[in-house]
């Protein structure tokens, strides 16, 4: 018989933040310690995998400890220790998830290794108390673009997925082209604000054998070669207008392709995650878009799309109640699927 309270450490260490929390059954978050390396990467314009290993093994324990210092809670009150162990950059999934069975098996805890997608769906449970599936929800981040159907707890139909460069990818592909450097996301976003979206005609993609997939090589070929077309041309770039015009093509792409889905499946709740979901033009185009249909939208905070562990400690939860347990030949699987276990 399980226990009234189930309190779960998280540990996520995917791609460049080593983080740890504190969850109690899947929603009641009582630390969030996140130690970030964007200050690192940045001088390289994007993630060095063999960097972000080791700064994941110089920071993973004292960040551990920081979460449960936080919470207020000592090794005896945690029932389950949770981390990702897919997808990601291998040597960075492998601090985490070395670190996870090393502590579980020093303490005699349950091991659950958790999906990272999964995760980013599970941030919206956090602070929408009500949210329980069936819903939609777009996962859109630096590696995924996934249109999926959450039909229980850990259960999925995915709709659509990413064809080539993810929706974050060409984020930062683009700000890189345009020198705002990295991250592009949030530079993007910012610079937007300042420009015409209708500035310039880029492509939106369609994708002939699935219309949910998502493709944004082309959309990012297209900046490229306006950008070298003006260059040629000795044509000035209004930053501001290429940023926003490409903002605008990838947002109109992903609200059009989610409110398909909507109307076609007849799902009256629509949820957004992973880091672009912090995108405040996305976050507005998609709530006015559902506003339209009377569709209950739901958004987790910026600081639960990007990276977190207490996303990956609420979806540990719902593994933990339906008895999934991991064993200690628990592995690395950086091309890990939605669904897979």
């Amino acid at each position: 018989m399980l226990k009234e309270d189930i309190t779960i450490l998280a540990i996520e260490s995917s791609c460049d933040e080593t983080a740890a929390a504190v969850v109690v059954n899947g929603r009641e978050v009582l630390s969030n310690t996140i130690s970030s390396q964007i200050d690192i990467h940045t001088l390289y314009g994007g993630v060095v995998p063999e960097i972000a290993s080791r700064k994941h093994t110089e920071r993973i324990n004292q960040v551990v400890r920081q979460s449960l210092s936080e919470a207020g809670k000592s090794w005896d009150d945690i029932d389950a220790i949770a981390v990702t162990y897919g997808p990601g950059l291998v040597g960075a999934l492998l601090v985490g998830v070395s670190y996870a069975k090393s502590l579980a098996w020093a303490l005699n805890k349950p091991l659950i290794g958790v999906h990272h997608i999964e995760g980013h769906i599970s941030a919206n449970y956090i602070e929408n108390k009500d949210l329980e599936p069936p819903f939609m929800c777009l996962v859109v981040s630096g590696g995924h673009s996934h249109l999926v159907k959450v039909v229980d707890y850990g259960e999925y139909e995915i709709l659509g997925r990413t064809r080539d460069d993810a929706a974050g990818e060409a984020f930062d592909k683009v700000a890189r082209a345009i020198g705002l450097g990295y991250p592009g996301g949030p530079k993007i976003d910012k610079v937007s604000c300042e420009g015409n979206p209708a500035a310039i005609d880029f492509p939106r993609a369609k994708i002939a054998d699935n219309e949910y997939d998502f493709s944004f090589s082309g959309l990012k070929s297209a900046v490229l070669n306006y950008l070298n077309q003006c260059e040629m041309k000795k044509e000035e770039v209004v930053t501001a207008d290429v940023a926003a015009s490409f903002q605008q093509a990838v947002v109109d792409v992903l609200v059009g392709h989610s409110m398909d889905a909507i109307d076609r499946y007849g799902f009256d709740k629509f949820a957004i995650a992973g880091g672009v979901a912090s995108n405040s033009h996305l976050r507005a185009a998609m709530e006015e878009a559902c506003k339209k249909r009377n569709i209950k939208f739901y958004r987790p905070s910026p600081i639960l799309c990007t990276d977190n562990a207490a996303m990956i400690g609420a979806a540990a939860y719902f593994e933990y109640v339906k008895g999934v347990r991991s064993g200690w030949d628990l592995n690395a699987v950086p091309n890990l699927k939605l669904g897979e276990r």
